[in-house]
């Protein structure tokens, strides 16, 4: 397994990441899953307070509670659970400084490596955010700090304000918007990007074509036949080809993949295997579909 370091931190997360929001309701299954991911070289995990109303960060928790020393535990922060069991979003200092001490006892952990903002807006007090994250920093509960969005606007906010070292947004063959300006605004200020939807909720690997992101279904069948005719050529896997496409992208640190069985955490190990994508074979996956561009949030 590679590992990566996060931006201009101590923390050196493994290329193929645990996203933790599709694990099961049952902690003794869970803990054999996560173990066996450990065990195989994923040291990073990462899950949010609202997975599960807490349970999720619960189940990561329990499991990790003799392992703490050795794995990096990444959760995330913003969407406030009401009385009435539905959520608000709440970025404000005091919010944040409160929710970090349920995510610890739910963690069973003193201290949280990454700690990141789960969204974000400019309609938020982004300097008390900051101020709140960079408290926990120095306190000693969080190592450090990120933001997971998609929005252009929000993410140039952070850039130029905060001192974080990682953004976690979507990207894939079939989402690469962040090329247009995102990806290389991060990688110029050494933050590092945590991938998610590598696989387009599947639509590159084994899902029947439907629309996606302003693409047509014909659009999104076509690049899934693309990444399968690449797969055969390299003798490797969909799944390996559609991530090793945003791995090899200058500042992506780690995918972090949904893994919710021991198939869906074996296909993930075997990305592995393969090491890099042949630039002859990212640019003809590169113009089967034109690059979108985000038409919100700019």
């Amino acid at each position: 397994m590679k590992y990566n370091q996060l931006g201009k931190s101590d923390l050196q997360a493994s290329e193929i990441s645990y996203g933790c929001m599709s694990l099961q309701d049952d902690h003794a299954a869970n803990a054999r899953l996560l173990h066996q991911a450990f065990d195989q070289g994923i040291n990073y995990f990462d899950t949010a307070d609202l997975y599960q109303k807490g349970e999720n960060e619960a189940s990561v928790g329990k499991a990790f509670k003799g392992r703490r020393s050795n794995v990096l535990l990444a959760t995330k922060v913003g969407n406030q659970l009401l009385p009435d069991g539905s959520t608000a979003w709440n970025a404000s200092k005091a919010y944040i400084l409160q929710a970090v001490e349920q995510s610890l006892r739910r963690l069973q952990t003193d201290y949280i490596d990454l700690y990141q903002l789960h969204g974000g807006t400019l309609d938020d007090p982004i300097d008390d955010t900051i101020a709140a994250f960079e408290q926990l920093q120095q306190e000693g509960k969080i190592r450090y700090y990120g933001i997971s969005s998609i929005r252009p606007n929000v993410i140039r906010e952070y850039v130029q304000r905060s001192a974080m070292v990682s953004v976690m947004t979507q990207y894939s063959l079939l989402d690469r918007r962040p090329e247009e300006e995102t990806l290389k605004l991060l990688h110029e200020h050494s933050i590092s990007v945590m991938v998610r939807g590598s696989y387009a909720q599947g639509l590159l690997l084994d899902k029947p074509a439907k629309e996606y992101l302003g693409h047509s279904a014909k659009e999104v069948g076509a690049m899934a036949t693309a990444v399968r005719a690449t797969a055969g050529e390299l003798h490797t896997a969909p799944a390996q080809v559609a991530a090793r496409f945003v791995l090899d992208t200058p500042g992506v640190a780690s995918a972090v993949l949904g893994i919710r069985t021991a198939e869906q955490l074996a296909e993930a190990l075997r990305i592995k295997e393969c090491t890099v994508l042949p630039s002859q074979a990212r640019q003809t996956l590169e113009e089967v579909l034109e690059s979108k561009q985000y038409e919100q949030h700019r």
